[in-house]
């Protein structure tokens, strides 16, 4: 499968080397595909191309959305037409300083996402833990990682798939708005992380009897 992977920095580029791992190929989306940047990343994945941003979403059977926020609805305007694809968003709406989700609860970051890509069938995930551990992660327990999947549709059987080959147990979380919840778990993560002091090398798990 050719998946393509808009924005290429450390979300984008560990999703982009878990998924070359199991044998997809990977399109990076860029705004300058001739820039310094881009060039790095050619050398850091070789397996991989880099694009513009509206070639990669052309070309790409699966559309992962890895860009920061702010830069979201330029970034989706770039891709053009994005009518029938399925589009993964890994993004999280954060605040500009960081403190909480500029939304929540009432709606979501990924259904702006799918008003945002007209036609696109959107789905939320990938956004429930940081870069570090998006690639194959390991734990001490052995225990699989869960990654929640939300989103509406036949093509989730899709995304659950490329979930697991990441090295995650892939839920499915139920329709496009229960990313109303787990945006709000993402930034859970975050605040654990990075103000209590947890650090970056833990995941959520879901245990059974």
């Amino acid at each position: 499968m050719k998946i393509a992977i808009i924005g290429a920095g450390n979300v984008g580029t560990a999703l982009g080397s878990g998924w070359t791992r199991a044998k997809h190929q990977i399109i990076y989306g860029v705004r300058n595909p001739q820039d310094d940047k881009a060039q790095s990343l050619r050398k850091a994945q070789p397996k991989a191309e880099v694009a513009s941003t509206r070639d990669a979403a052309r070309d790409g059977s699966v559309i992962v959305l890895c860009t920061p926020w702010a830069s979201t609805q330029a970034a989706i305007r770039d891709c053009g037409d994005l009518s029938g694809k399925i589009v993964i968003d890994a993004t999280n709406p954060l605040k500009q300083d960081f403190s909480g989700l500029d939304r929540g609860y009432t709606t979501s970051g990924a259904e702006q996402v799918a008003q945002w890509a007209k036609g696109a069938n959107v789905f939320k995930t990938m956004n429930q833990v940081g870069a570090n551990l998006m690639d194959h992660p390991t734990f001490r327990s052995g225990v699989k990682p869960v990654m929640f999947v939300a989103g509406n549709g036949d093509e989730k059987k899709t995304v659950l798939q490329l979930v697991e080959q990441l090295g995650f147990e892939a839920i499915d979380a139920g329709g496009l708005d229960k990313a109303r919840l787990l945006e709000p778990l993402a930034m859970l993560w975050i605040h654990l992380a990075l103000v209590q002091g947890q650090g970056r090398d833990f995941a959520f798990g879901l245990l059974r009897r």
